[in-house]
């Protein structure tokens, strides 16, 4: 089931939903397309502005480039590329912050138009970010006129790639900061029903006055707040009965659903009564390179205890590499130098995920495996440091291989929200 078709089956009553892989690791990706060739589903996969954009983000791909990689590893699992679903996540000023807003907003355009004409059909328009001068918090007039600015750009790029009757539209400015929090979070409250009514009207009546109020039928969901996130060390969960009055905001709105971001490390049952309360959009990014970097430090252990020379030592690489280039970290992990330490490598909002790209880690990484294809793993060892990769090996499940040890640590984070969003494993 596609995109739109999905989203009408849903508001038609089906409790159905899909899940939204925010990563840009080659990895993950394949786990996740993997999951949808045994589900017989889509996948749903999207860019952040964080890591692709026009200038290519931190992983040096452009929007173009991200949908290649993307789709030569559809090709590569068997996956149809008609199944692939990419989208664009928090396309807005967040990367130009410190500048004015007009230097901002046209950076942003030029994203923008960069994500709509390389085919992505799933567009975030984010424009809850201050810029310089700006009021802080943004108010939702000045949100919705940005988004009224973006969406005529991504309407363009959409008629340049030939998507512009399947691309569809995301608004709300009650949005989790991407890449997540850097302070500890509490008193978390959802947003009220009041405030989503505003931000509706505000971004309905920002598209009128630009010209686009038949682009309304295109806005396929809502970005709220149900109090559901996470920082470092714990997890804000799913409590279902603090949404009542939320969840009848969408009633009226025959296209649009919510979407849930920060829903990593949420129970099973707490995602599956998401999209019960007609959160149809499960976002989850860190939550899937927690599960690869557990994946990697257990083979990890086990090649040192397997290996004598020529090891690849990649947690102390890492670690080399992190102090080394502490910008994607040093604001986020506060405290004493081993809070810090432990935050590097074991926090929920898993800074790590950075710093794959990294060459002298990808290396690390690349000697692990190599490492580990010309042994084979005994099994208690797999016990010790991958107990239910090991269970599921004897089970016959799963092949005694290192990266297929390690595709199946990602995805059980996938079957999670597949069962969620399809009510199968």
């Amino acid at each position: 089931m596609d995109y739109p078709s999905l989203i009408a089956a849903h508001k038609s009553g089906q409790v159905i939903g899909i899940y939204s892989v925010c990563s840009a690791d080659p990895t993950v990706l394949r786990a996740a397309l993997m999951q949808s060739v045994d589900d017989g589903s889509h996948t749903l996969i999207e860019a952040t502005s964080n890591q692709v954009d026009q200038f290519g983000g931190y992983t040096g791909m452009n929007p173009a480039e991200f949908r290649e990689m993307v789709f030569g590893l559809a090709d590569e699992v068997g996956l149809s590329r008609d199944r692939v679903i990419l989208g664009g996540d928090h396309l807005g000023p967040n990367r130009w912050q410190s500048e004015a807003p007009e230097t901002a907003m046209a950076m942003a355009e030029d994203l923008v138009r960069a994500y709509a004409e390389a085919g992505y059909t799933k567009i975030h328009l984010d424009c809850s970010f201050s810029c310089a001068g700006d009021p802080y918090p943004i108010t939702d007039e000045i949100a919705a006129a940005r988004a009224a600015r973006l969406i005529k750009v991504a309407e363009m790029g959409a008629e340049v790639a030939g998507t512009a009757a399947q691309v569809r539209y995301v608004i709300g400015t009650e949005v989790p900061v991407p890449g997540g929090h850097q302070e500890e979070l509490e008193g978390l409250v959802p947003t009220s029903a009041d405030a989503a009514r505003v931000t509706l009207a505000k971004h309905r009546a920002a598209f009128e006055a630009v010209g686009l109020g038949e682009i309304w039928p295109k806005i396929s969901a809502l970005v709220v707040q149900p109090a559901v996130e996470f920082d470092h060390l714990k997890v804000v969960d799913y409590i279902s009965e603090g949404t009542r009055e939320l969840r009848t905001v969408l009633d009226d709105e025959p296209g649009l659903v919510f979407e849930a971001h920060s829903t990593d490390y949420q129970t099973p049952a707490n995602l599956a009564q998401l999209v019960a309360d007609h959160w149809a959009i499960l976002k989850v990014g860190p939550g899937l390179t927690f599960a690869l970097r557990e994946g990697l430090f257990g083979l990890s252990h086990i090649e040192d205890e397997l290996i004598t020379e020529g090891r690849s030592s990649l947690r102390a690489v890492i670690e080399e590499r992190m102090l080394a280039e502490p910008a994607q970290w040093a604001k986020y992990y506060l405290g004493t130098p081993e809070e810090q330490r432990f935050s590097r490598r074991y926090s929920y909002s898993d800074r790590m995920r950075y710093y794959w790209p990294d060459e002298q880690i990808a290396a690390a990484r690349a000697t692990l495996m190599a490492n580990l294809r010309e042994v084979e793993i005994p099994l208690p060892l797999l016990s010790q440091y991958l107990p239910r990769q090991y269970d599921r090996i004897r089970l016959g499940a799963l092949s005694n291989d290192p990266e297929a040890i390690l595709i199946d640590c990602v995805r059980e984070v996938t079957r999670v929200y597949s069962a969620a969003c399809y009510g199968q494993c």
